[in-house]
């Protein structure tokens, strides 16, 4: 009966206080579907963008519109109706979406930061890891891992009540059970905690192999003619491989923290002191986060923004104009194969045939890495086989004038 009563329940709060939640909830909802959709449709439209990496930022944009599209219409209606409408089966079916799509997102950018973290420390590894196939596979992993804590409420491990205001569901984090209390540190710690620190782990170790391949390459920029363009690309991509993990952690924990925050308080037995407001609140802010990704990963994405451009026509602002001449880059790269070209003549003649076919190779790839969209291959990647290509020659001058 109690039960029961709880899900018709009102919260005593002013009748405008429910307006600027649904309010709120609207902008929330509009912004995130919409979004996301454009980055759907750009994966889409764009095969150039179908390469696995972009496969986790897909992934990313799928879970994030679910997100929005089930829980904010339902949480906005309720809003207006100041409490919850739709029944206990309507309040368990809102909050298992909810769960499924928020745990998804949050695992996903996980397997972002991991995969990234391989791809750049360990980039001769990445070349035999990294496929669709596998790609794939890791994005199933994820939505099972999100799949099994979002039935548990639904299988007798806590349940799914009304939250805050009364007007959209959740776990049962404030009645004081074993299995209440069990589930929402178990929850906060396989899906906040742990996940957070390994993600500020990666993008600390990427952070620092960036660093360090681009002192490596200025180090040896003064003994190698015509590597400038390689300094300049890597130095550049390491201010934005730093950019982007600094917000994508900081968004991470704005996001996330003040519910977890919350669920940690009434864990801990100070449920009392929450009111509405405190649990309404982070919920709300903790929906945003389906907002937030598709600007960070996709929006910024220059690919992506051409691709809208150019199908979209309200979005022609978002055209990336252009930087440099291409004829102009294009003759610098041409010019330096030909020294390369010669070198490796040179080597060739002098037996040294093993080193120039490895040379060969080398330089073929940083240059290949180079044209593309620095968002799409590695700066460390790109870094290593730099250093490679470059180690290579000095080994080759010096047997020679050996």
């Amino acid at each position: 009966m109690d039960r029961q009563h709880s899900f018709d329940r009102q919260v005593d709060v002013q009748d405008h206080v429910h307006y600027i939640v649904a309010f709120f909830v609207l902008v929330i909802g509009t912004v995130g579907v919409t979004g996301n959709a454009l980055v759907m449709y750009a994966f889409f439209c764009n095969k150039k963008l179908r390469t696995p990496p972009n496969f986790f930022i897909m992934n990313l944009a799928v879970s994030d519109f679910l997100m929005a599209i089930t829980q904010s219409p339902i949480f906005f209606v309720n809003s207006l109706y100041k409490g919850w409408i739709f029944g206990e089966t309507g309040c368990k079916m809102y909050a298992f979406c909810g769960a499924l799509f928020g745990i998804t997102s949050m695992i996903n950018l996980l397997a972002i930061s991991m995969d990234r973290y391989i791809v750049i420390t360990k980039p001769l590894q990445a070349l035999q890891w990294t496929s669709k196939r596998r790609t794939c596979f890791i994005i199933c992993l994820v939505w099972l891992y999100s799949l099994a804590w979002s039935l548990a409420p639904l299988l007798g491990w806590s349940s799914y009540i009304p939250e805050g205001l009364m007007t959209s569901c959740t776990w049962d984090y404030v009645t004081s059970t074993p299995a209440n209390k069990s589930y929402t540190l178990m929850l906060c710690c396989f899906v906040f905690f742990i996940p957070l620190g390994i993600i500020s782990y990666c993008y600390l170790c990427m952070f620092l192999a960036t660093r360090h391949a681009s002192r490596e390459v200025e180090k040896l920029g003064s003994q190698v003619r015509r590597s400038t363009l390689i300094q300049q690309q890597t130095i550049k991509t390491e201010w934005k491989l730093a950019k982007i993990a600094f917000v994508v952690i900081i968004v991470f924990v704005l996001s996330w923290s003040p519910y977890a925050c919350v669920t940690l308080i009434a864990w801990a037995g100070y449920a009392s002191v929450l009111n509405p407001y405190s649990k309404a609140v982070p919920a709300v802010i903790a929906k945003a986060s389906a907002i937030y990704n598709p600007f960070i990963y996709a929006i910024i994405h220059s690919k992506y923004r051409d691709t809208l451009a150019e199908k979209v026509p309200c979005l022609h602002f978002l055209a990336q104009a252009p930087r440099r001449d291409p004829m102009s880059a294009s003759h610098s790269q041409s010019s330096f194969r030909d020294s390369v070209l010669r070198r490796q003549s040179t080597v060739s003649k002098n037996k040294f045939l093993p080193i120039s076919s490895s040379l060969s190779t080398m330089d073929t790839q940083v240059w290949s890495d180079v044209e593309l969209d620095p968002m799409d291959q590695s700066p460390c990647l790109r870094s290593s086989y730099s250093l490679g290509a470059l180690k290579g020659k000095d080994q080759s001058q010096g047997k020679r004038q050996q």
